[in-house]
C-alpha cells in the first residue's frame, strides 16, 4: 500500500516515506511476554502467557516426552528482562522458563509425566490447557484471528503403518533412533524395561518389511540392537542398550527421535549412590558435634529431625556434590544411628535402641493381634471360584492334626469359608487382615482371557500298482476225433505236447471229455482288491480245429489318490487344559485272572488337547498332544493305525505353525517267471509275470491360536 502511495512524490519525499513504512512494520513485530503464570482450573493446568498486545499466529509447539516437557516458539516475540522463570509446582506442572534466543522467545512446560495440550488466543493472553492423562493424544490449536478464538482443531492419532525405521550416529557419539510416524500428533509411549527401551505406538500397523532385528554394534553407540513388532493393535519398537546411558526424546515433523547418550564417569567428582536421589551438598567440617551437623542436614533439607539422648560424639567430613539423602546415611553409618520417618519427621537413635524399639512394636501389635476382636466379611466372587480361593488363603497342616493350620494369609484365628452354590465366601479374621484380604481378592477375581485354538490335521495318501503277466498253453484233440493223437517217435510211441498229465491223457484219446486249454505255464496277472486283471488272448489251430496253441497277456494298473482333512476347534482359558476327541470305540474280548472271558473297548479317536498360555507381549505358548488313530480290520482282527504328536510351541497371536509331519513310503517290486527262458531279453517277458506297488501317505498338522476378544469371537 506504501508502494502505491509513493509515485506522487519526489524522490525525497519517497524515501522519507519508505522509511516510515519500515519502522511501522518493525515496530508491529516488537511484541513483547510480559509474564508467565500456571494455576488450576476445573482439576487441570493453565499455563497463561501475557503479552504487550495481540499476536496474530499460534506458538509452534512440539513435545518432548523424556524428559517430560512441552516447548512453545513465538517468532519475533521477546521476553521482557531477557528471561524469566516460575515455580509452579501444581499437578502436573512443574515449572516455567521462558527464555530470549535470537530472533524467537521459547516458553518450556516442565511436567512431571507426558500429557497433551490445547492452546487458546484471546486478546494479549496465549492460554495452554494440560489435558489429564486418561484423555487421548490430541494437539488443538487456535486459529488464526484476533480476540475470542473461532475455531478449535483436533489431530488424534493416526490409524495407519509405521512408514520407515531408521538408525543414524550423532556427532557426539549419541545413537538416533528416527521413526517416521504415521502422523504428525502420533502418540508414542516410552518406557524402559531392563536393558531395553521400548517405544510403543498406539492403533498402529507394522508392515512385514520393517519386522527385522537390526544390529547396529558396529556404529560404536549404546544402542545395540533394534527390532520392531506388531503385538495386538501397537506397534512396539525394543531398543537394547549397554552400558550406562541417559536418554532424550522429541518429536517434530512428522518424526519422532530417540537419543540414547553413553554416560562418562567424571573421576572428580563422586558417583551417586544406588538409591539416592536428593539434592546435591558440599560439606566440609573439622571436629563438628552429630547434633550440629544433623541440624545443618535439617536446615538444607526443610526435614525435622529429633535425635536421640543417646547420640553423641562428633565428626570430621569433606563430602562434595553428594545428594542429601547418602551424606545423611553416611554420617548415621559412621557412628551405627538409624533413623526412621514419619512424614516430614525424621527420628534419630542408634540401630540397636531402633531395633529394640522396632522388636517391641511387633510383639504389642502380635500381642493386640491376638486379643482383637474377630469381624466376618462376605465376598461375592464373579469369575474366580469360591472354593479356589478359600484353599489359595488356607493351606493344611499335614504335620500337625486335622484342625491345626497354616494360614497363608490369615491370622491364626482367621477363617474362610466357600459357598458354592452362590459362589461366595465368608472370611472371619481381624479387621486391618480383612482389608488385606479384600484387596487381594479383588486382583484374583477378575475374567480370565480365552484363546481359540484351530488344528488343522491333513493326512494326504498315493497308491499306484501295475500287475503284468502271461498264460501259454497247446492242445491236441485229433485222438478225440478219431485221429491218431500225438506225434509218432518210432513203433506205437507217440509224443503228446500239453501243459499238464490231463491235457496229455485227452489228446492221447486216454481220456475222456475234450479241452482246447491246455496250459504249458500260467503266469496270469492277479488282480487288485477286487478287480480282476485285463487280458488279451490269441490262438493259433488247424483248419480241423483239433491242434490249439493259446497266448494269453493279461496286465492291471491302478493309481488312487486320497486326501483327509480333520478341523477340530477349541475354545479354553489361560492356562486352563482342554481336548477334544471324535472317533470310535472298538470293542474286543479279553481274559479276566478268574478265566471268564470280558468285553473291553479301544478307542480309535482324533484328539486335540492343549493347554495355552498367553505371554505379555500378547504371543501363545502352547503345550500340545493331538492324535489321529484309524482302526484296520481284517476278519475277526482288529487292528490300529495310531499318528500322535507331543511338543510346546511358541506362536504368534493369529499365526499358524506346523507342529510336525510324518512322511511314509512303502515301494514293493515282485517277479514269477519260467528257469532259464524268464530269462531271455525281449522274449523272456512271455515267460514271467511282474508286480510293483508304491504307497505314499503324509500327515501334517497346522495350528492357530487366536486370544479371543470382544471384538474377535469364535468363527462358525
Amino acid at each position: 500500500m506504501c508502494e502505491k502511495k509513493l509515485t506522487k512524490y519526489t524522490p525525497l519525499i519517497k524515501t522519507l516515506i519508505f522509511v516510515g513504512c519500515v519502522s511501522s512494520v518493525l515496530n508491529a513485530f516488537a511484541v513483547d511476554i510480559v509474564s508467565v503464570s500456571g494455576a488450576q482450573r476445573d482439576g487441570r493446568e493453565l499455563v497463561q502467557i501475557q503479552l504487550d498486545q495481540p499476536i496474530d499466529f499460534d506458538p509452534v509447539a512440539f513435545v518432548v516426552q523424556s524428559p517430560a516437557r512441552i516447548s512453545l516458539d513465538f517468532p519475533s516475540v521477546n521476553v521482557k528482562s531477557g528471561r524469566q522463570n516460575v515455580e509452579v509446582n501444581q499437578g502436573n506442572l512443574r515449572s516455567i522458563h521462558a527464555i530470549e534466543s535470537g530472533d524467537r522467545s521459547r516458553v518450556v512446560l516442565n511436567l512431571r509425566e507426558t500429557a497433551t495440550y490445547q492452546i487458546q488466543r484471546s486478546g494479549n493472553t496465549v492460554s495452554v490447557l494440560l489435558n489429564s492423562n486418561s484423555v487421548g493424544h490430541s494437539v488443538a490449536s487456535k486459529s488464526l484471528g484476533v480476540g475470542h478464538s473461532d475455531k478449535l482443531q483436533s489431530v488424534q492419532s493416526a490409524q495407519n503403518s509405521l512408514q520407515n525405521l531408521d538408525f543414524r550416529k550423532g556427532v557426539d557419539g549419541a545413537g538416533r533412533v528416527i521413526l517416521s510416524m504415521p502422523g504428525d500428533a502420533s502418540d508414542v509411549d516410552l518406557r524402559q524395561e531392563g536393558r531395553k527401551i521400548v517405544l510403543e505406538i498406539p492403533n498402529s500397523t507394522l508392515s512385514a518389511a520393517l519386522r527385522n532385528r537390526l544390529d547396529v554394534t558396529d556404529f560404536g553407540t549404546p544402542v545395540q540392537f533394534l527390532q520392531a513388532r506388531q503385538v495386538g493393535n501397537s506397534t512396539l519398537v525394543e531398543v537394547e542398550v549397554s552400558g550406562d546411558w541417559t536418554q532424550s526424546a522429541y518429536q517434530a515433523d512428522g518424526q519422532y527421535v530417540l537419543e540414547v547418550r553413553k554416560v562418562e564417569p567424571d573421576p572428580t567428582k563422586l558417583t551417586q549412590g544406588v538409591g539416592f536421589s536428593g539434592e546435591k551438598l558440599s560439606l566440609n567440617f573439622q571436629n563438628i558435634e552429630i547434633r550440629s551437623l544433623l541440624q545443618v542436614i535439617a536446615d538444607f533439607t526443610n526435614f525435622n529431625i529429633v535425635t536421640s539422648d543417646s547420640v553423641q560424639g562428633s565428626l570430621t567430613l569433606r563430602l562434595q556434590d553428594v545428594p542429601w539423602d547418602q551424606a545423611l546415611q553416611i554420617i548415621l553409618d559412621s557412628k551405627s544411628l538409624g533413623y526412621e520417618k514419619n512424614g516430614n519427621v525424621l527420628w534419630v537413635a542408634p540401630k540397636d535402641e531402633l531395633d529394640a524399639r522396632r522388636q517391641k512394636d511387633f510383639e504389642a501389635k502380635l500381642a493386640l493381634e491376638k486379643l482383637e476382636p474377630l469381624r466376618t466379611q462376605i465376598f461375592q466372587l464373579n469369575y474366580a471360584r469360591s472354593e479356589y480361593i478359600a484353599e489359595q488363603l488356607i493351606s493344611s497342616n499335614s504335620s500337625g492334626s486335622t484342625d491345626q493350620r497354616n494360614n497363608r494369609f490369615l491370622t491364626e484365628r482367621g477363617s474362610a469359608i466357600a459357598e458354592k452354590r452362590t459362589n461366595q465366601l465368608f472370611v472371619t479374621d481381624t479387621p486391618s487382615r480383612l482389608e488385606e484380604v479384600a484387596r487381594l481378592i479383588a486382583s484374583w477375581d477378575i475374567p480370565v482371557r480365552q484363546v481359540l485354538i484351530e488344528a488343522r490335521i491333513v493326512e494326504a495318501t498315493d497308491n499306484f500298482g501295475r500287475n503284468l503277466g502271461v498264460r501259454l498253453g497247446g492242445n491236441d484233440l485229433r485222438a478225440e476225433r478219431g485221429g491218431e493223437g500225438g506225434y509218432n517217435i518210432g513203433g506205437d510211441n507217440r509224443v503228446v505236447i500239453g501243459g499238464n498229465y490231463g491235457n496229455v491223457l485227452t489228446s492221447s484219446g486216454a481220456g475222456s471229455g475234450s479241452s482246447s486249454s491246455g496250459q504249458f505255464f500260467n503266469f496270469g496277472a492277479s488282480g487288485i482288491g477286487n478287480t480282476a486283471a485285463a487280458s488279451f488272448a490269441l490262438s493259433i489251430f488247424n483248419s480241423a480245429a483239433n491242434r490249439f496253441l493259446n497266448l494269453e497277456l493279461s496286465a492291471l494298473e491302478s493309481t488312487g489318490e486320497g486326501r483327509v482333512i480333520s478341523s477340530p476347534r477349541i475354545v479354553t482359558a489361560d492356562q486352563v487344559e482342554a481336548f477334544i476327541e471324535q472317533g470310535t470305540e472298538i470293542p474286543y474280548t479279553s481274559t479276566a485272572p478268574n478265566g471268564a472271558t470280558t468285553v473291553e473297548f479301544k478307542k480309535a479317536v482324533m484328539r486335540l488337547g492343549v493347554t495355552p498360555q498367553i505371554t505379555p507381549e500378547g504371543n501363545v505358548i502352547l503345550d500340545l498332544e493331538v492324535n489321529k488313530d484309524s482302526p484296520t480290520i481284517s476278519g475277526d482282527t482288529v487292528s490300529i493305525d495310531t499318528k500322535k504328536v507331543t511338543t510346546q510351541v511358541l506362536v504368534e497371536n493369529g499365526g499358524t505353525v506346523v507342529i510336525g509331519g510324518i512322511f511314509e513310503l512303502i515301494e514293493s517290486t515282485g517277479e514269477t517267471k519260467v528257469p532259464f527262458l524268464g530269462d531271455l531279453p525281449i522274449a523272456g517277458r512271455l515267460f514271467k509275470s511282474t508286480t510293483r506297488t508304491t504307497q505314499k501317505s503324509e500327515l501334517m498338522v497346522f495350528i492357530t491360536p487366536k486370544i479371543v476378544t470382544d471384538q474377535n469371537t469364535m468363527r462358525r
